[in-house]
Order: C-alpha cells, then structure tokens, then sequence
C-alpha cells in the first residue's frame, strides 16, 4: 500500500516509475559527501604530519564528453608502476559509496594498485545517477560516457604511472552494464573486468529503460548472436576485423535477483565464451562461501578466460562479506549484500594478489616546505636525493608538475584563494624509477575563498517531514522517494535526512547538501 501526495495521476506515475524498474537500483541512500584530499589548516604554515589516503576528486581529467566526475584512491603502497582498477557504482550509488562498502580500497592497501572511481553525478538529466549503458551515444568507443571513461585511464596512466597492460573494470548493475560495453568497446584497453549483475554487453539500443535486458529479460539470443554484439564494438585494424587479444570476464548474479533477472549471467557467460571460441561448458566447478557457485572456462592454454559466479538466495546488489579474514571485504547496506566477498575473486581473477609493491629505487626527499603563497600559487622546496635524474611533485596524490623537474623548487599555479592543499614530492632516478614519496606539507592559498550559492529551493530535513511538505512519497515499511525524480532518498523515518532540490514544477531530485 502507498501513501499518496498530490492528485492520483501524480501517483499513477510515481508507481509506474518504480514497478517498471526505470533504473537498474543500487543502494537508497541520498549522494553523500565526497571525501575532499586537500588538507586543512588554519594558518598558511607548514606541517609534517602524515595523512592516511583518501578518495579523491580529479577536477580536470580531458575533455569529459560525458560530463561524468573522476574519483581516485591512492594507496601509501602504491607500486612504481601500479596496475589501475576502475570500480563503476550502480544507480542512486555516488563513487564514495562503492569507495565505502565494495572493499576495494582494502586490497589496493595489501597489493599496492590504484583504483579510479568514475561518478555520474547528479542532475545530469538521466535517471537516478545511472550510467547509461543503453544508447549508443554514452555507451561505444569514443563517445560520451564511454570516452570519459578512457580518458580516466589516460589520465592515470600519465599521473599515476599506472601499468597499460594492467587495467581492469568492474561495476554494479547500470555500473556493470556499463562495464560489459567498455569491456566490448576498449578489449586493447582492458585486461579483463567483472560485470556485478549487470546486462551483458549491447544488450539493447533503446536505453536503461529497456526491461527486456533487466526486469523480465526476453531479449534472447544465441551464444553467437551475443558474441556477435562484442565484436561489432571491437576497434578495426589495419589488418581488418578486431581479432583480440579479448578481455578476460567475471560474470556475478544472485539467484534470487529481481532486476537483473539471472539469466543474465547466462547470456554474458554465452556473449563471452563465444568471443573466446570456447565451449559453454565449464572446465571446472566449485562451491564457494555462501553456496555460492563458481563454474571456470578455460581458454585453449587452460588460463580461465570466464568465470560465473551464482549466489542463491541474493536479490540485486554486490556480494560483499564484511570481516578481517583476506577473503572478508566491504560493508553491507542496501544493496552490499551478505553472501561471499566477490571483490576478494575479481581480485584474485584479475591477479591483483601476484605482485607486491615494487621497492622504490630511491628514497623520500626531506626537507620539503612551503616558501610561500599567494592567491593562486604555492611555491614549495626540498633537499636534494644522491643520484636523483628529476623530481615529481604531487597535489594530493596526484602528478603536479607536467615535465621532469631537475631543480629542488617548484611553483604550483592555478589555484583556488584561500584554499588548502596537500603536497609530497619524490625523487626521480635515472632509469625513470620513481622513489618513495616524502612526508605531505599543506599550504593554504591566500584570499578568502568563494562559497558556493545556496541552491535554490531546495531544503534539508527528515524524510518524515520531507513527505508531509509534499516534495516526496513513501512505500509502507520501506524507502523515500523524490517527487518527479523518483529517486530514493532511504528509509522513511524521523532520523533519516535528505536534501532536496526543485528543478522545475513538481519535479524534485536528491542533492548532496542544500
């Protein structure tokens, strides 16, 4: 039963909205704040005092055809080339989310890589922040969504020094929709990906909307018709078609999922075998934490070039399997569901575990402060390292300056007044090996820094009042949700709070903060 607000085809609309699974869901709670790198400091001084990684926002990455927002985690093991993990959140879901509960920060802590987390914001006109893995213009090589994607790997590539032939994707529902098509798109870009229940890849061309790859799944085809669909994406040689190497594929479903229907792992598992050229019976089966069943095809050298993973019992969400055990991972919540740590197997798919950090060639330079600020600028200098060819210096984890420094000085521009940062500089040696990265020092710019306006019409409070004040609806026992958006804003209660924002009339959406 639902309560309604407003006129009954106001509420006719609302129900259509969530019975016809617009988007593929993926945790309920409002976007929450982004945990911001730049350091805080009262006084423009210097400080020594080491600070733990955090997920980071990249503000300039390329051209960003896809309008979408670059997050990056950097753990202190970074390797001197490390490879890239790219993890794409599910509807609803912001990259601080999946930073929080997926439990991949945990193993690029042991294994010394970098994760990127791309983050399609809010208010950009598609529903419920879901990637949109459904229509041509965001979904191929070198368009929108998609191209935002690759320039994400570039950038890591040219900032982090992150491994080409190691880069990896994963996501969770519209996420992992996304991922199959990047994964069709970019096979001479990524290594091989794992698609958390989530469409295989090109499902359809009519947009996330399109229940026929998700909430009733009739969109049958035979395992070459699937294959078929990846190859068309595959980039032509100069030799004609595209004929690999492909990506290896991890495939993960729930048994019980109710949006992503589970013959979907099914039809991935028949997309890529049939890109492989191998049998659609599998080399070997297991079974795993949470009864979980993991079947193996090998490719023609006995590598495994596809696994599955079915989770009986679990509805749409990513396994997780929260606890201090290498196999536990994550955090549970709407959507990070109980079952097994499918974070710790993609890991181990993707060979994560068979490295460790490579020993930095030179040591941290000492020595490092801040000589002085303006509004814009920080200039910062250093003692110089025996045997060091350059210098790299970073702001907040990331590569700052765009040539090799030979000085033990140097000036950042183009900043924001009255703004904190964090930097750490490391020593080059001569075979382009990058040493282990100083202790950080923050400087603050000077000026006075520009709030941003207030959002119009917008409003902070308890989802209670939130739904009294008729800006949203709610499910008996269940979850919020945003009039006109229909976006879920968590459970209905007194204690829950959320911010809504009014675009136009009758029509609200979920903001982070008013």
């Amino acid at each position: 039963m639902v309560r309604r607000s407003g006129p009954t085809r106001t509420w006719l609309y609302r129900l259509a909205a969530i019975v016809g699974a617009v988007a593929l869901l993926a945790t309920p709670s409002p976007a929450t704040a982004i945990a911001s790198a730049r350091a805080t400091a009262t006084t423009a001084t210097t400080t020594t005092t080491a600070t733990a990684p955090t997920l980071t926002q990249v503000p300039s990455f390329g051209t960003n055809p896809g309008a979408l927002n670059m997050y990056a985690y950097l753990p202190t093991t970074l390797a001197a080339k490390p490879p890239l993990v790219l993890a794409l959140h599910g509807c609803t879901q912001s990259a601080n989310d999946y930073y929080t509960s997926s439990g991949w920060p945990k193993y690029a802590d042991l294994y010394g890589f970098a994760l990127v987390f791309p983050e399609q914001p809010s208010g950009s006109g598609l529903t419920s922040k879901c990637f949109d893995w459904g229509d041509t213009a965001n979904d191929t090589r070198g368009k929108g969504q998609a191209l935002s994607v690759f320039q994400m790997v570039q950038y890591a590539e040219a900032h982090y020094n992150a491994d080409p032939s190691r880069i990896y994707i994963t996501g969770l529902s519209a996420g992992g929709g996304m991922t199959a098509d990047l994964l069709a798109a970019y096979p001479d870009v990524f290594a091989a990906g794992s698609i958390d229940s989530g469409p295989p890849a090109q499902c359809t061309t009519a947009g996330i909307t399109d229940s026929a790859c998700t909430s009733t799944n009739t969109n049958s085809k035979t395992p070459k018709q699937w294959g078929d669909l990846v190859r068309a994406q595959a980039p032509a040689t100069s030799a004609g078609p595209y004929a690999g190497p492909w990506p290896r594929v991890q495939i993960w479903n729930g048994a019980s999922d109710y949006l992503v229907k589970p013959v979907a792992l099914d039809e991935s598992r028949d997309q890529w075998t049939n890109v492989w050229g191998i049998a659609q019976t599998p080399s070997s089966s297991a079974t795993l934490t949470g009864n979980t069943t993991e079947n193996v095809y090998n490719d023609p050298s006995g590598k495994p070039a596809v696994e599955t993973f079915s989770i009986p019992g679990m509805g749409h969400g990513l396994a997780v399997h929260p606890g201090s055990a290498l196999d536990n991972c994550g955090a549970t919540g709407a959507y990070f569901l109980d079952y097994i740590c499918s974070t710790y197997y993609s890991m181990k798919f993707f060979g994560l575990d068979n490295q460790s950090p490579t020993p930095p060639s030179l040591p941290a330079p000492t020595g490092l402060k801040v000589t002085g600020t303006t509004d814009t600028s920080a200039s910062l200098s250093w003692t110089a390292v025996p045997n060091a060819a350059s210098y790299n210096v970073y702001r907040a984890g990331a590569k700052t300056n765009t040539t090799p420094l030979t000085s033990t000085t140097f000036t950042d521009t183009g900043l924001t007044p009255g703004t904190a940062y964090a930097y750490t500089v490391a020593a080059v040696d001569p075979t382009g090996a990058t040493g282990t990265r100083s202790a950080p020092v923050t400087a603050t710019t000077t000026g006075t820094s520009t709030p941003p306006p207030p959002l119009p019409n917008c409003y902070t409070t308890d989802n209670v009042s939130q739904n009294l004040a008729g800006r949203s609806y709610f499910i008996y026992g269940g979850d919020s949700y945003a009039i006109g958006s229909n976006q879920d804003m968590g459970k209905y209660s007194s204690t829950t709070i959320s911010s809504l924002q009014q675009t136009s009339p009758g029509y609200w959406i979920v903001v982070p903060h008013c």
